[in-house]
């Protein structure tokens, strides 16, 4: 009995190895599997981990068409950024310095807004005009010396709308076609051309600002002059006497007073963008 006895525990014993290594097995099977769904976890947690570049991704983006220069460039920036972080972003493209550009959408575009406020979409073409440091310091110093002369000039004589020449024009009265003004307010330009203007010898003659190709196209009913604004002087106005809701304009087309093309009778409100898209605000710098 003895030695069965002492089978019996040798049989227990075998019997109770491979049940204690049973749920052995199983909890490595356990843990084994859960360090391949923590591994899985980990990297599912890793791939949605931002890397900092995407900081972007998450605003709004507008692709836009730049031109300048005859090149064309691609550009996509956030619609929420003003006027002024685009003209950064141009710069950042070509080289051309923030203050040396002219950027027009639907007339000159302003600084302080946003794109959204502009309403600028996907695919919008937006013109630059403007010049390097070196070509401005070659071409810039005549035309400042001619705006400061005429400056001088026109503090030394009486108010142009008094002045004989002008009042030829003006004593015939304000156009019944002329396009509405209202005073003491800045409009961009209209995206039609300036009528029922006259001009010095008293004829009808419209305004057509053309963006693209940089130039003013100055119409009457006998022809029309496709003037490059890079080659106007200097832009002057006056406001009417007696209608200071219009101005008088000239503009500087050649070095002398005899070069200079009247127009009377234009809408205050637009006297800020005429010059600003002719001369561009880089010229003030």
């Amino acid at each position: 009995m003895a030695t069965q006895d002492g089978s019996e525990e040798v049989i227990m014993e075998t019997e109770a190895k491979p049940k204690e290594a049973e749920p052995l097995g199983e909890n490595a099977e356990k843990v084994d599997t859960e360090t391949h769904t923590d591994a899985g976890n980990a990297t599912t947690q890793d791939s949605s981990i931002s890397n900092g570049d995407d900081a972007d991704d998450k605003q709004e983006m507008v692709d836009l068409k730049i031109i300048w220069n005859k090149n064309k460039y691609d550009l996509k920036i956030p619609v929420d950024n003003t006027g002024a972080k685009l003209k950064e972003s141009i710069y950042s493209l070509t080289g051309l310095p923030p203050a040396m550009q002219k950027v027009m959408y639907k007339g000159l575009l302003p600084e302080d807004k946003t794109l959204r406020e502009i309403k600028i979409t996907n695919g919008a073409k937006i013109m630059v005009v403007g010049s390097t440091i070196n070509d401005v310091l070659a071409v810039n110093t005549p035309k400042e010396v001619i705006q400061q002369e005429v400056k001088a000039e026109e503090n030394k004589k009486e108010p142009l709308c008094r002045q004989k020449q002008h009042r030829k024009v003006l004593d015939k009265g304000k156009p019944d076609d002329i396009m509405p003004a209202i005073k003491g307010t800045k409009e961009r330009l209209p995206t039609v051309p300036l009528a029922g203007m006259f001009n010095k010898s008293g004829g009808k003659v419209r305004l057509t600002f053309k963006l693209e190709q940089d130039q003013l196209w100055i119409g009457t009913k006998e022809r029309t002059e496709k003037v490059p604004m890079g080659s106007i002087k200097n832009v002057v106005s006056e406001p009417i006497e007696g209608h200071e809701d219009y101005h008088m304009m000239a503009f500087q087309l050649g070095p002398t007073e005899a070069s200079q093309y009247w127009v009377y009778w234009v809408p205050a409100q637009f006297v800020d963008a005429i010059k600003d898209t002719v001369l561009g605000k880089w010229q003030y710098f």
